[in-house]
């Protein structure tokens, strides 16, 4: 690994002093349906990358006076429609005064039903979820993917979610992965260990299971049975569950996985891209575990750590990653091939374009990007994307509308 990955940050600095002097700290951004493949531009001298603002207004106000809970998976399915599974739990009892014993309020408010959908106008079009016949929903819900036959699958990281489920569209149950009530075993091929998030290889028809809040994998399962067909820890390394050494920054890179395992996700170029939350650290690996390289973020950041989850830009060659920030409050943006940090944006706060918990990302088929908030963050973001613009700063903060 070299010294640039590992202080990503520090080493852009001189590229970002170089970008504002040769474009002048311009603001210009190009049409999103007209920009060019992302790359440096060759106009400015300087590094470009994606840009974005906040849409204030989406989405709309959910009905019959319904809230969401620590809002903990968010996806953009084929018809760029956003999913996202909040948990009904976390809502307080003063959020909810109309349910109490006896009820404080006449209207206001109810937890929405677990699993919501919006159309692409931000209207809300589908809601479900809980417990039901034939599975065991989980204890504490985290996740919530999409796959190539537009099935929901859900995860789950509460005591005793050893298992994820698979719904149709309509939230008709289909089939139950793993079974539930299992202690955390990286080795097991017939359980999981509190799945953080789950997604997919159409080609292969495999699902990538973050692997996760016990174990400490990335486990693949038949998208149609659930079998497990590998698995593997950091560095491709077995799993080893017994390992406890802690991260230091200034330490050498950990041989294992930390709790949370908090994403895998498959790129189009065959590499799967690893959130290895509480160490800083995307980890990239061929789909047989194989590992491929690595970057840090924010080295520094300890705690609940930086690299939270991520998606790719919606351009065919997948240009760029998008990493949510739950400790840092913020979206960064980095170049996939290059594993390079560009910029960022976002602050903590809970405006618009503001971020508490910020905690899972994904892309529609026109580039926005769409954020979800756990902790007492409790909410759905929308970042419209704008077009390609010069690299000014290594932050931007709140991306405000002009």
């Amino acid at each position: 690994m070299s010294i640039l990955k590992r202080f990503g940050l520090l080493a852009v600095a001189a590229t970002l002093a170089l970008a504002v002097a040769c474009s002048g700290g311009s603001d210009a951004m190009e049409d999103p349906a007209e920009a060019p493949a992302p790359e440096a531009s060759a106009d400015t001298g300087g590094v470009q990358a994606p840009m974005f603002e906040v849409d204030p207004l989406w989405p709309k106000p959910l009905p019959n006076h319904w809230l969401l809970g620590s809002t903990i998976g968010v996806d953009a399915d084929a018809r760029d429609h956003i999913w996202i599974i909040h948990r009904q739990s976390t809502l307080a009892a003063n959020e909810i005064p109309a349910l109490g014993d006896p009820p404080t309020a006449e209207d206001c408010c109810a937890p929405a039903p677990p699993v919501l959908e919006f159309d692409p106008e931000g209207n809300l079009v589908g809601s479900w979820g809980g417990p039901g016949d034939g599975y065991d929903w989980p204890v504490s819900n985290h996740g919530i993917t999409v796959d190539h036959m537009d099935n929901v699958w859900i995860g789950g990281n509460g005591g005793g979610d050893s298992h994820a489920l698979k719904f149709t569209r309509g939230g008709e149950f289909l089939l139950q992965v793993g079974v539930a009530g299992r202690d955390p075993d990286s080795l097991s091929l017939d359980s999981f260990g509190r799945i953080a998030k789950i997604s997919f290889d159409a080609e292969a028809n495999e699902m990538y299971f973050a692997d996760g809040y016990g174990n400490k994998r990335v486990a693949v399962v038949d998208a149609d049975t659930g079998e497990v067909k590998r698995f593997w820890g950091a560095y491709g390394n077995e799993p080893d569950d017994s390992y406890s050494q802690r991260y230091n920054p200034d330490g050498p890179p950990l041989q294992q996985f930390s709790s949370p395992v908090h994403c895998a996700e498959v790129s189009n170029s065959g590499l799967v891209y690893v959130c290895d939350r509480a160490h800083d650290r995307i980890q990239v690996f061929q789909k047989d575990g194989t590992f491929v390289d690595e970057m840090f973020v924010l080295p520094n950041t300890t705690g609940s750590g930086a690299a939270w989850d991520l998606a790719f830009s919606s351009d065919p060659n997948q240009s760029y990653m998008y990493l949510t920030d739950g400790v840092n409050q913020r979206v960064h943006i980095i170049d996939r091939e290059k594993l390079e940090h560009l910029t960022s944006f976002g602050d903590g706060g809970r405006q618009p374009g503001q971020f508490f918990g910020a905690h899972s990302i994904t892309v529609d088929s026109q580039g926005n990007i769409y954020t979800t908030e756990t902790y007492e963050g409790k909410r759905l973001q929308k970042f419209v994307y704008k077009g390609m613009g010069p690299v000014t700063t290594q932050n931007q903060g709140v991306v405000w509308p002009d």
